[in-house]
């Protein structure tokens, strides 16, 4: 069964195109116009090890808003179409992921219920040109978009960089992990509900 997307979105502001393959290995082609994004999309793909194909491009002589929250749009529908009736999931994903003095907690519910809440320090400077708040705006717009639960909390960490690489990591490592096909759900939907 192929876990494959395409989304394609174009408005005034962006224009979008974004494929995802979850049981791929190939290396991730990211170009989303803003370097430092680039950068912790890369770091998110790599370790929740899914193929992601991104070409954007935006209206970055305003600012980099619109590109940032609209990959997170396009990137839950994504997976939200990849991943279909969810049937022989995990759903379920956590992790805890250190980059030297950050340390960051992800935890995710595949559920079909969009639900998004970031705990810690407040992300709000610069990093080069990457306003820090970017990175709650990518998370929000991708939990809604994908309709899960994503709990984000920044433990510690002093260096902004690895503050968000950390949160990039773990927010990949843990969705490998609620992706993954689990051999004891005989294709069955992991809901009591019979459906997510």
């Amino acid at each position: 069964m192929s876990r494959y997307a395409l989304v394609e979105r174009k408005t005034l502001e962006t224009s979008i195109r974004l494929e995802i393959d979850l049981d791929s290995r190939q290396k991730s082609v990211i170009s989303s116009g803003v370097d430092f994004f680039d950068h912790m999309l890369n770091s998110m793909s790599k370790h929740g090890r899914f193929y992601m194909n991104l070409s954007c491009k935006g209206d970055t002589h305003v600012d980099d808003h619109h590109t940032v929250e609209d990959t997170g749009i396009c990137l839950g529908m994504a997976f939200r179409e990849a991943l279909g009736a969810k049937a022989g999931i995990r759903r379920f994903g956590y992790s805890m992921i250190p980059m030297d003095d950050a340390l960051a907690v992800s935890v995710i519910d595949l559920s079909g219920r969009a639900y998004f809440r970031y705990t810690g320090s407040t992300l709000s400077g610069q990093i080069k040109n990457y306003s820090e708040e970017l990175t709650i705006e990518f998370l929000r717009s991708f939990s809604d978009n994908a309709a899960m639960n994503l709990h984000v909390e920044l433990k510690s960490g002093d260096n902004r960089h690895h503050i968000h690489e950390a949160i990039f990591k773990s927010v990949g490592v843990a969705l490998r992990s609620a992706v993954s096909i689990d051999p004891e759900q005989d294709s069955a939907v992991p809901s009591t509900k019979g459906v997510i």
